[in-house]
């Protein structure tokens, strides 16, 4: 009897845990928080002053047709997942903060948005394209939430059915850096402080009383041609002999992303009701850059799809959108669309690991 009193006890702990910790079935709402990976259109609404050819066909060309302000052909990561959930595309929050609430949510990224503060850089002599890091789109999330609801109760409830997003951000932290030429070691010391700042975000959102969060890690950005052109080595040790990336980049961003769990599992226990999922952008998309033409990335991995020429075809004399670029025929072959961001097709496979479970922890629906 003992021991049936034991296991009994055991099991309603294992199911009441899993209660605490199940997602609903479907989301009523999306709120993103991010960089260009992510932005539907915030950065262009600002003037895209730093990077005006997101504003030229052809960006936009794959799926809508026109430019939107996405730094892709078409789609996005984000655009996927509401897709998934049968939910509108995000609007940028510039676009409706004036307006009617959108309770089935709203995006907050900007292109060339950092963790960090914005103040943090310029103090290093370090130009951005934006200063509207995490923190200023935290506030942003803060303004709107007074439209969408009203006492502790009904915001409790209204959040529960939501999903944030937050992230891919961190990414501009190093590259605007690597721009002023410092190197990896000089910024391997940085990583806590951007890992904190997306932590510190993430507590934020909980309190706000967000329980169902999405945090990406890195991407293997030294496998981008925009960093293969202007960080290009003579030394063949440098590369990556299955893929071509540059592998002091990569390690760097791995290190990113290995110290982003550990600290993610540190909130989880402090915050053991709220479901924390860690996507794991760099496993869903490097085994693209192993293998392309496996998952049917013909034009290859490596090589932007538009740009201005040269052995990966990226030029920042001629960026894609600007005179003297060209255009494949065919986005869907290609990984890189523009030697920075990449194509929808890439895009479509990271969501489809994420979406499917496969690069997600816990799932993104139990």
């Amino acid at each position: 009897m003992k021991t049936m009193n034991i296991l009994v006890f055991f099991l309603f702990c294992c199911l009441s845990s899993k209660s605490a910790l199940s997602s609903p079935s479907h989301y009523n709402a999306i709120f993103n928080f991010g960089d260009s990976h992510s932005d539907t259109g915030n950065f262009l609404l600002t003037g895209a002053l730093a990077y005006p050819f997101i504003k030229n066909f052809p960006y936009g060309e794959t799926f809508f047709h026109h430019a939107t302000g996405r730094c892709s052909d078409g789609r996005l990561i984000v655009d996927f997942i509401a897709e998934s959930f049968g939910l509108p595309y995000l609007p940028p929050y510039l676009a409706v903060a004036k307006g009617p609430p959108v309770h089935t949510g709203v995006n907050f990224a900007v292109a060339g948005a950092t963790a960090i503060n914005s103040s943090f850089f310029s103090s290093q002599n370090i130009v951005l394209w934006t200063n509207d890091s995490l923190n200023v789109q935290l506030g942003w999330f803060k303004s709107l939430k007074l439209s969408l609801c009203t006492t502790k109760q009904e915001c409790d409830e209204y959040f529960k059915k939501s999903l944030f997003l937050v992230g891919e951000i961190g990414e501009n932290d190093y590259n605007f850096p690597f721009l002023f030429g410092r190197t990896t070691t000089q910024l391997r010391p940085l990583v806590p402080q951007i890992v904190g700042a997306i932590i510190r975000a993430v507590r934020i959102l909980i309190e706000e009383g967000a329980v169902n969060l999405v945090v990406p890690g890195q991407l293997p950005t030294g496998c981008i041609s925009a960093y293969l052109t202007s960080f290009q080595s003579a030394n063949e040790s440098a590369y990556d002999p299955k893929t071509g990336c540059l592998k002091a980049y990569n390690a760097l961003f791995e290190y990113h992303n290995n110290y982003l769990e550990q600290e993610l599992q540190r909130l989880r226990e402090e915050y053991p009701h709220a479901r924390i999922m860690y996507a794991d952008y760099y496993g869903a998309s490097i085994s693209i850059y192993r293998t392309p033409k496996l998952y049917g990335f013909y034009g290859g991995a490596l090589r932007a799809c538009c740009g201005g020429g040269g052995p990966y075809n990226f030029n920042s004399s001629s960026y894609c959108g600007q005179a003297g670029s060209t255009v494949c025929k065919d986005p869907s072959a290609f990984v890189d669309w523009d030697g920075i961001h990449s194509t929808e097709s890439a895009y479509h496979y990271i969501a489809k690991g994420l979406i499917d479970g496969g690069f997600i922890s816990p799932p993104l629906l139990s």
